[in-house]
C-alpha cells in the first residue's frame, strides 16, 4: 500500500526566504540584512547596529572599501573599521542623521540599484569624487584612516611589524624596506 501525503500550502514566515537570501547579497562576498543586523555566512561574521540602520551600514562597508581599496583586506574589517560611525550616531543624532543623509544621496545619485547596486568600483569612485568635499564623506574618510589601518590584525598584511622603539628601532630594522609600495 502507498501512503499520499498531501503537502499544505505553508505559511510565510518572518525571516529571510532563499530568494531573498541571495537578492540581498552584494557587499564583498555575501551580506546578509536581517533585523538590525549584518552577516557574512561565508566568512563566520556578523554585525550589529545600535543606531544606524543596517542597509546603511552595509552601503557604509562598501563605500569605506571603495575609499580605502585593498583587495587582501575582507569585509569584516572594513566592518569593524566603519562600527564606530554607529557607535557615534547612538549617542549623537546629528552625526546620525549626517551618516543617514550622506548615504541616502549616495543612494539617489547612483539611480534605482543605489550605490551598493553599481556593478562597477569605477562608478562608484566617480560618485565618491563627486561629494569628497562634504561633511558627510569627510568625516566617513577621515575615520578610517584611523579606525582601518590601527587594526593590528591587518598589519602583516601591510607588511607592518607594530612599533619600533623596544625592539631598538627602526634603523636597525629594515628602515629602507619598502618593497611592499
Amino acid at each position: 500500500m502507498v501512503t499520499i501525503y498531501e503537502r499544505k500550502p505553508q505559511e510565510r514566515k518572518d525571516g529571510l526566504s532563499r530568494r531573498e537570501l541571495l537578492k540581498r547579497g552584494g557587499v564583498g562576498a555575501l551580506l546578509v540584512i536581517s533585523g538590525s543586523a549584518i552577516i557574512s555566512p561565508e566568512h563566520a561574521w556578523g554585525l550589529e547596529m545600535a543606531a544606524l540602520k543596517p542597509e546603511t551600514m552595509a552601503t557604509l562597508i562598501q563605500v569605506a572599501r571603495d575609499i580605502y581599496p585593498h583587495d587582501q583586506v575582507p569585509d569584516k574589517y572594513y566592518a569593524v573599521a566603519v562600527k564606530g560611525h554607529d557607535e557615534t550616531a547612538a549617542k549623537d543624532p546629528a552625526h546620525k542623521d549626517l551618516i543617514e543623509k550622506g548615504i541616502a544621496e549616495l543612494d539617489s545619485r547612483a539611480g534605482p540599484g543605489g550605490y551598493r547596486g553599481l556593478g562597477w568600483e569605477e562608478q562608484r569612485v566617480a560618485l565618491l569624487k563627486e561629494v569628497e568635499n562634504s561633511p558627510f564623506f569627510q568625516a566617513v574618510r577621515g575615520g578610517l584612516v584611523v579606525s582601518l589601518y590601527n587594526q593590528k590584525e591587518l598589519w602583516p598584511i601591510f607588511g607592518y611589524e607594530g612599533e619600533s622603539y623596544s625592539k631598538g628601532g627602526y634603523i636597525a630594522r629594515g628602515f629602507n624596506d619598502i618593497e611592499w609600495l
